[in-house]
């Protein structure tokens, strides 16, 4: 298992390298970028998940619960918007659907 400070420093490092990628990203690009975003978001409910079935006490049980309900509403949240994005350009193109 990966410990202390390189697990943080594998975090930060990740942080930075996701909103270097992303700040890059054109406008036009948002609705399929949500949708392989989406995906990943999926992985890290599994994630969660699996942390979760390997806790051992409480406090790691109550970790673990967080981080699957945080998850999945990440994951959720993610569908919506994208949903929401592709009912935008619907209407943007005149009612020929």
């Amino acid at each position: 298992m990966i410990e202390g400070f390189v697990a943080l420093y594998i975090f930060i490092l990740a942080a930075f390298t996701g909103y270097e990628i992303i700040s890059r990203v054109p406008e036009t690009l948002h609705t399929p970028l949500m949708s392989g975003a989406n995906f990943a978001h999926g992985i890290v409910v599994v994630g969660a998940m699996v942390a979760l079935s390997h806790a051992d006490s409480l406090a790691g049980q109550a970790l673990g619960f967080v981080a699957v309900l945080l998850a999945a509403m990440n994951a959720v949240g993610g569908y919506v918007v994208t949903e929401r994005m592709l009912r935008m350009f619907k209407h943007s193109q005149g009612g020929r659907e």
